[in-house]
């Protein structure tokens, strides 16, 4: 049996459901319509810091299996509080220091045991006497506030060494270092970066911020926190699509029947998308809030076919319920393909092993399934029942009386010369593409946090602390593995100290801290200050009796991991590249029995991870949207040259993202990568519907030219309202205060309208160039005009 006629048997199949009981198919839809508003009111925000990281990467695995170790290393809230009018050295100032100190520890979700900042007693300072070593608490029990005390506090801040890590150089601002757990320990529930950043808002920033003092927060948990709260603004922008769409629609059709119709199932089908997503156990993350708009916009893009073809049906004389299966009879077997082909170009996603990226996959993937139901099924059904408006058939008698002068010009792409002009210009354009796309980067490309805009209060607080510490919030953690107790052993510190001077002479690297940085420090303490002993010791009882006073921090519990710690100028992909190659090629070299080195921690060693998976995810990513979508295009059509012919401009489109990506700077990175798979598989929608048409015309006998007029004439406008209408889904992300939300709106829709232009103009020139003659043999001559 031939597919067409497979595909024809379940076409009737589900025509004799869908309009032989079309009450008990409506009355279905409304309860399950009720079944998922219940379950997608229910969603609520859900972000975590596994679900950001490739988990699977060998990075990541090394952290999480040393992370109660790393913690204070990891996902860090960094709090500074600045003095306006002065240094940190009044007792207002320090009053408040304690009271923010005091407010942050008892914050849900704050690792309690290794908060630090000069008022707790994990923070010491050290001093070389005659008497020995002499150490305390940078702040000791009893501080009233007194001069005497304040100039103490001053002396064991300097005696300290936090000044440029936990106090600003010009000591004006000092920094509350808050770890944060994952889970909470006395509920078991996971953090909710969302309440823990409006918590910290209310509670440090709201409360004790005013002319005098200023605060400035940073740390991957207040970057989702910011991002949760700027994602409050998409129900808005949601809003403003809805009504430009429904303009949209009415301008098009003049039938607020359709228009209706149409909108409403596609509204259904985000309540069901939303529904589904709760019921799976996920949550809506700054990622996956933006599908709903993707699930509404394909919705209503493929809906269009529908509203031009019911009416022109209705204006040839049929009935309503036979215009209604007219429509359902020429729309069924593309737009299930098309809608097939978007949940292949969004499930490619899954080969990112990025816990918010899979689940963009999944939920992205839900709401194209959603669609089928709610735009193949229901829409045809209402419609039989909506009819269409004596306005929009008198649209329909006026868009047949129009000259259609551009459809004619476009139909001349299928002449052979023009046909050659066209594709030469289009592999001109490729060639430049590929050329200006060749410096694409992976990764992070601008300083702070690039998910957000440059002004955000964010990154000025990134700025403030980049100005005011020495010490870089970009930390790049090598762990180095030894046997059980020999952390702090000779053979360790001797490679560890060549490690650190390798890394802190390498570009990009401002300074590296490790256990022997304090154990040297110590020693020459234990030898009245002589700078000659500050140096690693062979002696095991000298470097034995070093390692009591230093801090746990700098090694683990059974003293068989030893942290070293690389402050970097950014975490530019650069940056991280180097980084990583350097710590690659000396542990190749040095990695014995006595001493391990493994990668990767702190944000900048996660963040490494990151670029990594990515970039070997693109490749596989686009192998598979490619190949999949290219082969269901085959099984439509049964030519691999017209597979090539609908598949080319998606490349070309693909081409040209990557173009503005490198002129907007913006590397592949967990907020792009998307875009492409997204922009490919619903790109392949317009070749689709175009070229279904063209054969259906062609089928009847006309040549290849009047076939794509006829082609042009009744669909050419659907399918370019189509990509406006897509392209107008997404384009008011632009508008985000989230800046990833907004770079991925731009260039969305930019896909879009592209991949809607290439379909238009290259898809009949390449057809007509080499695919013309698999066309010729399927219809016949008669497709070739006279003289041509």
């Amino acid at each position: 049996m031939s597919n067409q006629e497979e595909l024809g048997k379940v076409e009737r199949f589900f025509e004799s459901i869908l309009f032989g009981h079309r009450k008990l198919v409506i009355a279905v839809f409304a309860v399950l319509s009720v079944f998922f508003a219940y379950h997608a009111v229910q969603l609520k925000p859900d972000a975590s810091f596994q679900k950001m990281v490739p988990v699977t990467h060998p990075f990541i695995a090394n952290y999480l299996n040393y992370e109660n170790e790393l913690r204070p290393l990891g996902n860090v809230l960094r709090i500074a509080v600045h003095n306006k009018n002065g240094t940190i050295y009044e007792a207002e100032f320090l009053e408040k220091l304690r009271l923010i100190t005091d407010e942050v520890f008892y914050i849900p979700g704050v690792d309690r045991g290794n908060l630090s900042s000069i008022w707790t007693p994990n923070v010491m300072w050290r001093q070389v006497t005659e008497e020995g070593l002499r150490m305390g608490p940078v702040i000791g029990q009893g501080f009233s506030g007194s001069p005497e005390q304040i100039e103490a506090v001053k002396a064991n801040v300097e005696r300290s060494g936090r000044i440029g890590s936990l106090v600003s150089n010009d000591q004006r601002s000092a920094i509350i270092l808050a770890p944060l757990l994952e889970v909470d320990p006395d509920t078991g529930e996971k953090l909710s970066y969302g309440k823990l950043s409006a918590q910290i808002e209310e509670v440090v920033r709201d409360k004790y911020q005013s002319d005098d003092i200023s605060i400035h927060i940073t740390g991957f948990a207040k970057v989702v926190g910011d991002l949760i709260d700027g994602s409050k603004d998409i129900a808005g922008f949601f809003a403003i699509t809805f009504v430009l769409t429904v303009i949209l629609l009415l301008w098009y059709s003049r039938c607020w029947k359709s228009t209706a119709a149409t909108i409403f199932c596609c509204s259904l089908a985000v309540i069901w998308h939303l529904g589904s997503v709760s019921l799976l156990g996920f949550g809506l993350d700054p990622y996956s809030i933006l599908v709903p708009f993707l699930t509404f916009a394909i919705g209503v893009s493929h809906a269009i076919q529908n509203v031009r073809t019911m009416a022109a049906e209705r204006f040839q004389g049929a009935n309503k319920i036979d215009a209604a299966k007219a429509t359902f009879h020429l729309l069924f077997v593309p737009g299930s393909v098309a809608l097939l082909a978007d949940a292949v170009g969004f499930s490619t996603l899954l080969v990112i092993e990025i816990g918010v990226i899979r689940e963009l996959a999944i939920s992205a993937s839900i709401g194209v399934a959603v669609i089928i139901f709610t735009k193949m099924f229901l829409l045809p059904v209402l419609m039989s029942y909506t009819d269409v408006t004596e306005r929009g058939l008198k649209q329909v008698a006026k868009q047949e009386a129009s000259k259609h002068t551009v459809s004619h010009l476009l139909s001349r792409l299928t002449e052979k010369k023009v046909a050659y002009g066209v594709s030469a210009a289009a592999a001109l354009i490729l060639v430049a593409g590929l050329f200006a796309s060749a410096d694409i980067k992976i990764g992070d490309l601008d300083p702070g946090a690039p998910e957000l805009r440059p002004d955000s209060r964010y990154n000025q607080d990134v700025k403030f602390l980049v100005e005011n510490y020495s010490t870089s919030s970009d930390v790049f953690v090598v762990m180095v593995e030894t046997p059980a107790g020999e952390c702090g052993a000779y053979p360790v510190a001797s490679v560890v100290d060549r490690f650190q001077w390798e890394m802190e002479n390498l570009e990009g690297v401002e300074g590296t801290v490790s256990l022997f940085t304090v154990m040297k420090n110590i020693i020459a303490g234990f030898n009245g200050g002589n700078p000659k002993w500050l140096a690693i010791s062979r002696d095991r009882f000298i470097s034995n009796g070093a390692h009591k006073n230093i801090p746990t921090t700098l090694y683990n519990s059974e003293c068989s991991m030893t942290p070293v710690i690389l402050f970097l100028s950014d975490h530019k992909a650069e940056t991280l590249e180097r980084v990583v190659a350097k710590v690659e090629a000396f542990a190749a070299e040095n990695d014995s029995a006595d001493a391990k080195f493994i990668l990767a921690a702190g944000n900048s060693g996660i963040e490494a991870a990151t670029n990594i998976v990515v970039e070997q995810a693109q490749k596989t990513m686009l192998l598979l949207v490619y190949g999949i979508v290219g082969a269901l295009v085959w099984w439509e059509f049964k030519s691999f040259r017209v597979m090539l012919a609908i598949m080319i401009p998606l490349f070309i489109t693909e081409v040209l993202c990557k173009v503005i990506m490198v002129q907007l700077n913006l590397g592949i990175k967990v907020a792009t990568l998307p875009v492409i798979a997204l922009g490919v598989g619903i790109g392949v929608d317009y070749g689709i519907y175009i070229y279904n048409r063209l054969e259906s015309f062609l089928a009847k006998g006309l040549n290849f030219k009047d076939a794509y007029f006829e082609t042009l004439r009744s669909t050419g406008v659907a399918v370019a309202l189509t990509a406006v209408t897509l392209a107008l889904g997404v384009f008011t992300w632009a508008f985000s205060a989230i800046k990833f939300q907004a770079d991925m709106g731009l260039l969305l829709a930019f896909m879009f309208l592209w991949n809607m232009v290439g379909a238009v103009v290259l898809i009949p020139a390449l057809v007509r160039l080499f695919a013309f003659g698999a066309v010729k043999k399927r219809f016949g001559p008669s497709v070739e005009a006279p003289g041509r």
